[in-house]
């Protein structure tokens, strides 16, 4: 009698007998005989044999990949909601994360290359099949249409513009499928920038934390044009023009935050490069002790802070801590006694009690003539965003010069 290559194995791995599995064989046939489908590792279980991990962890072995257990797997939901729940269960299947670029796919056959290809068409991403229990693999898509459902609801937890969008030509659902999905991620890993970079060949996203650019993905590279029009759209740029760099502003939401996006847009040899930089609306500031600083230096660094006059310069390369360290300084020296103005591009954080103004310049308000405006306004605290040009610089040390903190 011929042996099934998943019950050579069970005997192989001390899981069944010989007997056994010649029993269940014989089972099978008597089934089939009948008009009924005979699954080996059902059978096993079935006759009380085997267990449905054992079979599980047997398949796996069979077909070369992963075994999972999804009792207490924390799914990655962006991944999940690369699929709607009614493909789940058409395909038996469920996205659980991301794994060097690759999107991880629960299922109980992963060698179906049908359904492979079929998500991999579908979600735009190359698919790692993992093998799960039959039993959990179903609890699991139950439990992600249901809170899909409500997220559908509530409307939260996935990212959305809270600003009307632009109109635009850019309903490609993978494209807006793989924005949400960085948007998600990018969020909830606390990155203050995106990178999304063409390649000759490959399409690359990287996050920048706590200063670091760090790979997260390699999206497949058809998508990129798609992709970047959609962010495009969001951010009120033109889709069209690819050859002059752009700049433009969105806002998100993900998982109730409120997310303001800077976006630009740069040619290079390979398409377009985007570069977004994520400001939580309401974040909560870091506060001058909580910066870190050695006790000698902070003493020195509030004592200076709290000069009558004078000229305080913040500098260091992108992500050192420039703006926070600026921030947490208005925050020491807000009080209602002070008039604070500060002339900023971008305002990253709102602070209450504090007059903020946004540099235009297509308004014709730089921070020259920002500060110009400023000084008539009768202020104790300039706060200047950045120093870009020698008319910035002079007026900025002469405020410091005739009585104002700079």
């Amino acid at each position: 009698m011929k042996k099934d290559g998943l019950g050579r194995l069970l005997v192989e791995s001390g899981e069944i007998t010989e007997e056994q599995l010649a029993t269940a064989l014989k089972y099978n046939q008597e089934k089939e005989s009948k008009g009924a489908r005979g699954l080996l590792g059902q059978t096993l279980i079935e006759l009380g044999y085997s267990t449905e991990e054992a079979i599980t962890r047997a398949i796996a072995r069979q077909a070369g990949v992963e075994f999972v257990s999804l009792e207490n797997y924390e799914i990655d939901s962006t991944a999940a909601a690369l699929i709607d729940p009614e493909t789940a269960r058409r395909y038996q299947a469920l996205p659980i994360g991301f794994e060097q670029g690759r999107l991880v796919v629960a299922m109980m056959y992963p060698k179906d290359i049908i359904t492979i290809d079929d998500l991999r068409l579908l979600t735009g991403f190359d698919i790692k099949p993992v093998c799960v229990a039959d039993s959990e693999l179903k609890i699991a898509i139950e439990q992600y249409a249901r809170s899909s459902a409500a997220i559908e609801q509530e409307d939260d937890s996935i990212p959305e513009v809270v600003e009307e969008e632009p109109a635009g030509d850019v309903s490609e659902k993978p494209a807006v499928q793989l924005a949400n999905l960085i948007f998600n991620q990018a969020v909830r890993n606390g990155a203050s920038d995106i990178h999304i970079e063409p390649q000759e060949k490959s399409l690359r996203v990287r996050f920048r934390i706590d200063g670091v650019l760090h790979e997260v993905m390699q999206p497949p590279h058809r998508l990129h044009p798609s992709l970047v029009s959609r962010i495009k759209v969001m951010a009120g740029m033109d889709i069209a023009n690819r050859l002059v760099p752009q700049d433009g502003r969105t806002t998100i939401k993900v998982d109730g935050r409120v997310i303001d996006c800077r976006v630009a847009s740069l040619p290079s040899a390979f398409g377009e490069k985007l570069t977004l930089r994520l400001l939580e609306r309401h974040a909560r500031l870091i506060t001058l002790p909580e910066l870190g600083f050695p006790e000698a230096q902070f003493s020195r660094f509030r004592k200076i802070l709290n000069l009558p006059y004078g000229c305080i310069l913040v500098t260091g390369p992108t992500g050192s801590g420039k703006s926070t360290t600026l921030y947490a300084s208005l925050v020491e020296l807000n009080k209602v006694e002070k008039n604070i103005i500060t002339v900023e591009d971008p305002i990253e954080y709102r602070l209450n009690g504090i007059n903020q103004v946004q540099v235009n310049p297509r308004a014709g308000l730089t921070f020259a003539n920002g500060l110009r405006s400023i000084l008539r306004s009768d202020p104790d605290i300039i706060m200047v965003g950045e120093i870009r040009d020698r008319e910035t610089a002079r007026i900025a040390v002469e405020s410091a010069l005739t009585g104002h903190l700079v």
